[in-house]
């Protein structure tokens, strides 16, 4: 059940409303909860109104049979009062995070510039990734390419975030509760990925009518849920369409631009501990040239995950999820191929509280792909392309299974400790390999504004494509896993006024990694996708945040790091290797319902490149010359007009690049880059 309360700027509760497939539960909720008192939220120093949001569990007290006789039992004597009944325990049931996280939640990603509200383009913002190209949505992490990224929602594992042509994210953000970035040293509930882990988790359902919908001028999205059963089940549909086409043709006739995608979810509460949902959602994306009269697809992907699950709590001592997904991905390739793939997967997740100072996560989870891919048109079978496709993407049925375990420990109230183990068994073409990934991560409070964290693990992964994409990976298991070696120790800080630091020194070592961008010139034959390397990233990382939603909130981001690379006798710099990288925010209430807010971006450039079948590969020389640095000012500007108690309605005016700032690489100059943004949003 989910209990909103709303705090006066003393501490009481104004309001509780509580959300239940039982009634009687939800009123005695509401009705004990009406009774608390909160430490009032604080802005500026100064005491306010706030809303909190919770999950509870319900445990009644066991019934004890009454003596028979009213000897005994003087309350079962006629004319005695009542016994009263025993008092409804309310318990609140937290998430346990990992050390070594970093998460935006929803409410504060709207007031970051450049983010255009989507919780997952707030990734960018966070210490220790680089990324490619200003507001393209594939980063390095920790010196980990793109392909080593792995990107979950709900624990279901998808291609990518954000839509083509430098769109929103592949969901509506009223549906993302909030999205965390695991650098490295990850729980070891995640694997199956050599780099860091972007984790987005959804709201919990509701069954108070609520909704919200956005207007702008390159789409249109909307987001509604509501109740049925006397509030049992909820159902939630939600989804974006772009008319970019029709503002491309006016500026390029020939190309054909589009994106949409739809979220559908519906829930039911079979008892107070039991839930069952279907999760369904999807994304497709098209660029399109026609020459000549013959429409080309240039870039064409979709895809789309059906997951069942059950939820059962133990009380407010534990959490049990199995769920079933299926998998359906596709991308239009060259000569008008068709890349498929089809998943199914199973997992089930524990999380029990032993002991107040114990708490056991374990799961485990099984995944099938089948790879297929379309025959060239009008092909020669012995070609050297079409045989060196064949060989990197061969039709084929890969196969995972995995299973993991960590104890979340506090030997005393000061230290936490997360020893856990993962493994994994690929099989893939009549190959096997075995991972096995070892993790530890601790916190120790040295005060109570002060922790030290460290976060250790190995992690191993099957060959990657250069960045992800739906049906297309590559089939080489034959060439061993990747393998990364995961290293962080760091202090976090509690500072004045709400704002909190992190300062982190990580040091990543990966075997065999695929990594095309960083095959140097002349250094190996062959296909350079095939390529091995070794390689290492070390760095240092601070983050300083006062959240976006206070009355005056911002961030400081900042990485200095080296990302290496060592092929063929050869060490060199990663292709994408960025010495610094830093942006920083403020976002400022005006008053009146006005907010104001703007981003700075900047990083050094990468090494000079030169161009190697189709790819951009350094030159083989551990100090390269670089491109210029980059920098960029996002801005954004709101007033939100109130109607009602519950809805609302705001202008929002955003731009990413305002400069209109222009990227290099080598010998071009890429943009600017920039996305203006006008629109209504509203909600309920």
């Amino acid at each position: 059940m989910i209990l909103t309360l709303t705090i006066n700027s003393d501490g009481s509760v104004r309001s509780a409303r509580a959300t239940s497939g039982q009634e009687p539960f939800a009123s005695a909720a509401q009705q004990a909860a009406s009774g608390f008192r909160f430490e009032p939220a604080l802005r500026d120093g100064r005491p306010v109104a706030a809303t909190i949001r919770f999950e509870v569990a319900f445990r009644t007290p066991e019934p004890q049979a009454p003596p028979a006789s009213a000897e005994s039992n003087p309350a079962a004597a006629p004319g005695a009062a009542p016994v009263p009944a025993a008092p409804l325990a309310v318990l609140v049931r937290g998430q346990l995070l990992a050390p070594a996280v970093s998460s935006f939640s929803r409410a504060e990603v709207r007031q970051l510039p450049g983010a255009f509200g989507d919780p997952f383009r707030a990734i960018e913002a966070l210490p220790g990734v680089t990324p490619i190209a200003s507001g393209l949505p594939f980063f390095y992490v920790r010196g980990a390419p793109p392909g080593n990224v792995g990107y979950f929602l709900d624990g279901v594992r998808v291609p990518y975030l954000y839509h083509v042509g430098l769109g929103p994210s592949i969901v509506h953000p009223g549906l993302v509760e909030r999205v965390d970035l695991y650098p490295g040293g990850y729980p070891a509930r995640f694997g199956r990925f050599a780099g860091g882990i972007v984790a987005g988790e959804t709201t919990a359902p509701e069954t108070e009518l609520h909704g919200e919908a956005n207007l702008r001028l390159f789409d249109a999205g909307l987001l509604a849920e509501t109740g049925f059963a006397a509030g049992k089940g909820s159902l939630l549909l939600g989804g974006r369409y772009s008319y970019t086409a029709a503002i491309v043709s006016l500026l390029a006739p020939d190309t054909d631009l589009a994106y949409r995608d739809y979220q559908l979810r519906l829930s039911y509460a079979l008892s107070p501990n039991d839930r069952i949902t279907a999760f369904g959602f999807g994304s497709y994306d098209l660029v399109a040239q026609t020459q000549n009269d013959i429409y080309t697809v240039v870039f064409g992907s979709e895809f789309y995950r059906l997951d069942l699950r059950y939820d059962h709590t133990f009380g407010a001592d534990g959490h049990l999820r199995s769920a079933v997904t299926l998998g359906f991905d596709q991308t239009r390739i060259g000569d008008q191929r068709n890349a498929q793939g089809r998943m199914l997967a199973l997992r089930t997740e524990l999380e029990q509280r032993l002991h107040p100072r114990l708490t056991l996560r374990a799961g485990a989870d099984f995944t099938l792909d089948a790879f297929r891919a379309d025959s060239r048109t009008y092909a020669d079978p012995e070609d050297p392309d079409t045989v060196e496709f064949n060989n990197l993407f061969p039709p084929r049925t890969d196969l995972a299974l995995g299973g993991w375990a960590d104890v979340v420990w506090k030997p005393t109230p000061q230290l936490e400790v997360t020893p856990g183990v993962r493994l994994d068994l690929f099989a893939s073409g009549g190959t096997t390999a075995l991972g096995i990934d070892p993790r530890i991560a601790a916190r120790y409070e040295i005060s109570k504004a002060l922790r030290i964290v460290h976060a250790y693990g190995l992690a191993h992964q099957p060959p990657s494509f250069i960045v992800p994409i739906p049906g297309l990976t590559p089939g080489k298991l034959q060439g061993g896993l990747q393998t990364s070696l995961q290293t962080s120790a760091g202090v976090e800080l509690d500072l004045f006024e709400a704002t909190t630091a992190s300062a982190t020194l990580f040091h990543n070592a990966f075997f065999h990694m695929n990594d095309a961008l960083g095959i140097p010139d002349g250094t190996t034959t062959g296909d350079a996708l095939n390529q091995r390397s070794l390689g290492s990233a070390e760095g240092f990382e601070l983050f300083v945040r006062r959240r976006l939603t206070q009355r005056i909130g911002g961030y400081l981001s900042y990485t200095l790091s080296r990302s290496s690379r060592e092929l063929g006798g050869y060490s060199f710099p990663s292709a994408f290797d960025r010495t610094h990288v830093g942006s920083t925010a403020l976002a400022y209430d005006l008053g009146r319902a006005w907010r104001a807010g703007m981003r700075f971006v900047f990083y050094t450039g990468i090494p000079k490149t030169t161009p190697s079948r189709g790819l951009i590969t350094p030159p083989p020389s551990e100090h390269p010359a670089r491109d210029p640095s980059f920098y960029r000012l996002d801005v954004r500007l709101e007033k939100r007009w109130r109607l009602g108690e519950r809805a609302w309605i705001s202008f929002v005016f955003e731009v990413l690049n305002s400069t209109l700032q222009k990227e290099t690489f080598g010998d071009n100059q890429v943009g600017p880059v920039t996305i203006p943004s006008i629109g209504l949003e509203a909600g309920f």
